[in-house]
């Protein structure tokens, strides 16, 4: 469900890719300020929680895949890393032009790099958002080297019973009125409350981790399970 204004438009959760593209290019123009304001500026340090969970190191070669912006990008750089930073919307990749890394317009089910091609990889809130998750995972494994390491960072389910009562109420109701205020395409915003509603818990996605041929797949929860990193090792 789109308009003919990228600016007010909004995806459906069967996740049409041009949709989905077309949404992120309508809010590129603010979403880094949005994405903070919304998370309480927890969102800085879900990216340096995720950094730390790929254990770079200065040789290493990273893709960071649906990377927006860039930010995350240029954060998993201050490892002294090489990163790559991809994204299906050409939108977000012009909003982050000024960050020094190099960029890739690249869809997540056909990624458009060589088998064996990254030393780690990371999907930070992205995966939310493809129509075929496993697809997208084994696109992931299939460009790691064997022993290459993922780090998934996504919005998760809070382990606090109250508490996900409450964060359920804010994301369905508080978290559209605000974006009113601040983002570029507040209908956006109403897909991204449904599609973290819809989406696994954590043990779910370790599961689909683990099917797509990951190994020494674990988690570890951020801001009481608001969001969780899921790590994996790529299988030879």
């Amino acid at each position: 469900m789109t308009s003919s204004d990228a600016s007010g438009s909004r995806a459906s959760l069967e996740k049409d890719p041009s949709e989905v593209a077309e949404m992120f290019d309508g809010v590129a123009k603010r979403y880094d300020v949005t994405n903070t304001v919304l998370s309480f500026a927890q969102d800085r340090r879900w990216r340096k929680a995720t950094r730390k969970a790929l254990a770079l190191r200065p040789r290493d070669v990273v893709l960071d895949l649906a990377a927006g912006t860039a930010v995350s990008s240029e954060e998993l750089a201050t490892s002294g890393a090489t990163v790559i930073a991809a994204d299906f919307s050409r939108g977000m990749l012009r909003a982050g032009a000024q960050r020094p890394v190099p960029k890739v317009a690249a869809d997540a089910l056909h990624l458009p790099f060589a088998d064996d091609s990254f030393d780690a990889a990371t999907i930070s809130f992205g995966l939310r958002n493809v129509n075929d998750v496993p697809l997208a995972l084994a696109e992931l494994r299939r460009v790691l080297k064997p022993g290459g390491r993922l780090a998934i960072c996504e919005f998760s389910t809070p382990t606090f019973k109250p508490f996900r009562t409450v964060y359920m109420e804010y994301l369905m109701k508080a978290l559209p009125a605000v974006a009113t205020k601040v983002a570029s395409n507040p209908a956006a915003y109403v897909y991204l409350a449904e599609s973290i509603r819809a989406w696994p818990d954590q043990a779910a996605l370790a599961e689909r981790l683990t099917a797509a041929g990951f190994g020494d797949v674990d988690w570890q929860n951020l801001t009481g399970g608001i969001a969780a990193i899921h790590t994996g090792v790529a299988g030879g």
